[in-house]
């Protein structure tokens, strides 16, 4: 065979994705897929002609172009194989065609390298499984999320941003406990999620779903496995939540000198997201966004009283510890 050396910038890419939490078929077919089509020159395979080669072959085109795009430092070395494998075997339920994507002979350490303390934290997880063998301590120590222990399915961006932040002030840092956050973009996405995760996740996962996703959870109670957890907010949606103290401070330190709210310009009877939304377009400022503000929120908690008693509720909810790795990750 003949390919081109993949640059740098594809090599940490590839690995990126290889260790990214996703399906273990669909990420390693998709990344190994993509480097044969980009650098295999002879012989040369159409991608309708590629995804139907055994995936065995695959495999072996992907690693002996990865391989001989990276130094020699390592080699022959597979223990850091071993155990992504073990763990991939672990978190995922696996067919015969996932067991030989895994069964790779992928030069990792040789990507140590390219490996800083500025890349995604999955990469350096990667470099540091050689350095210990006791991999639940790794990731408490470093705070490097991985292995992922739960996976946590919420329904949208506000709930993704602010509850690892609520979580880090209280003392239960999701890197620290291996907590996989999942923003699905709806109720109804929650429930299409739950679905396909339940066909291929092995981890138990919990459910954040707004007030009015009941008619959802009737959809997913059936199916709910009794290692999962479904939580419905008591009123309205997430933003609902947050103390009016906290959103109050966080417009303030927005605005700055230009202007200035109070309780009073708070309507009772609407929606957290509806006064947002009208404060917003009163005082002048650019239209609401749920993601902006939900960062602006993040950069202001400060004290206890920022965290109602719901949120500090569902976050203790959500970090009791399920054990489900130790048995094969710690020393």
């Amino acid at each position: 065979m003949r390919y081109k050396k993949l640059t740098t910038e594809q090599i940490l890419i590839s690995i990126d994705r290889l260790t990214r939490f996703k399906f273990t078929k669909k990420k390693y077919l998709r990344v190994f897929t993509d480097i044969i089509l980009s650098n295999l020159i002879e012989p040369k395979y159409k991608k309708s002609e590629l995804i139907n080669l055994p995936y065995d072959i695959i495999t072996k085109f992907a690693e002996e172009i990865l391989n001989g795009s990276l130094d020699d430092s390592g080699a022959n070395d597979f223990s850091i194989n071993q155990i992504l494998a073990e763990y991939e075997n672990l978190v995922f339920y696996q067919d015969n065609e996932s067991k030989q994507l895994l069964n790779n002979q992928i030069n990792y350490k040789g990507v140590f390298g390219l490996i800083t303390e500025y890349s995604p934290v999955n990469l350096r997880w990667l470099k540091s499984v050689a350095e210990e063998q006791d991999l639940i301590k790794l990731r408490e120590t470093r705070l490097l999320k991985y292995p992922i222990e739960k996976v946590l399915l919420v329904e949208g961006i506000t709930e993704e941003i602010l509850l690892p932040a609520f979580s880090k002030f209280l003392g239960h840092d999701f890197y620290q406990k291996g907590i996989q956050i999942i923003p699905a973009g709806g109720k109804n996405q929650v429930v299409k999620m739950y679905y396909q995760m339940i066909e291929e996740v092995k981890l138990p996962i919990f459910v954040l779903l707004d007030k009015d996703a009941e008619e959802n959870i009737r959809q997913i109670k059936p199916r709910l496995r009794d290692i999962d957890k479904i939580h419905l907010v008591s009123c309205g949606e997430f933003e609902d939540l947050l103390p009016k103290s906290l959103i109050i401070k966080t417009i303030n330190a927005h605005l700055r000198n230009f202007n200035s709210v109070s309780s009073d310009d708070f309507d009772e009877s609407m929606s957290a997201v509806k006064n947002l939304e009208n404060i917003f377009k009163l005082k002048g400022v650019h239209e609401f966004k749920k993601a902006e503000f939900a960062k602006l929120v993040r950069d202001n908690i400060s004290v206890k009283s920022d965290i109602s008693k719901e949120i500090a509720e569902i976050i203790k909810e959500i970090s009791e510890e399920n054990k489900t790795l130790d048995s094969k990750f710690c020393s």
